[in-house]
C-alpha cells in the first residue's frame, strides 16, 4: 500500500518570499523597456519649424489647453505631435520572450503533472 500523500505546507515567510520575488519580476519587466530603450530619433525639419500654430498641428481649443496643462507651448509641442510613433519589432527579443513564455508554461506543465500524478496514484491506488 502506497504512503498517504502530505501536500506540502508553505510558511508564511516563504510566502512573502515568493510575493516580494515575483514583484521583483513584474517590476523589472516593466522598467526594462525604459532602460533599454533605442536613442530617441532625429525630428525631421518639418516638425523643428519655430512657427507653427495649433491649428497647423491640428488642434482644437480643448486639445490646447490640455498641452498647456502638461507645461507644453506650441513650439515644444510640435516634435511630439508629428513624429510618428515607431512599432518595430525586434526579432531577438520577441524570439527571447515567446522562449520565456513557453519554457515557463513547459515547468509548469512538467510539475503539475507529477504532482497531479502522485495525487491520482494516492486516492485510487489501493
Amino acid at each position: 500500500m502506497a504512503a498517504e500523500y502530505v501536500p506540502p505546507v508553505q510558511k508564511g515567510f516563504g510566502q512573502l518570499v515568493d510575493s516580494l520575488f515575483l514583484l521583483v519580476l513584474v517590476y523589472c519587466s516593466l522598467l526594462a523597456p525604459l532602460l533599454l530603450k533605442a536613442p530617441e530619433k532625429q525630428v525631421d525639419a518639418t516638425a523643428a519649424k519655430t512657427q507653427v500654430s495649433w491649428q497647423e498641428l491640428g488642434q482644437n481649443p480643448t486639445m490646447q489647453a490640455q498641452w498647456k496643462k502638461l507645461g507644453y507651448d506650441r513650439e515644444q509641442a510640435a516634435p511630439i505631435i508629428t513624429s510618428k510613433f515607431d512599432y518595430e519589432i525586434e526579432p531577438v527579443s520577441l524570439i527571447v520572450t515567446v522562449l520565456v513564455i513557453a519554457g515557463y508554461f513547459g515547468f509548469v506543465l512538467l510539475v503539475s503533472d507529477r504532482q497531479y500524478r502522485q495525487v491520482i496514484a494516492e486516492k485510487f491506488s489501493e
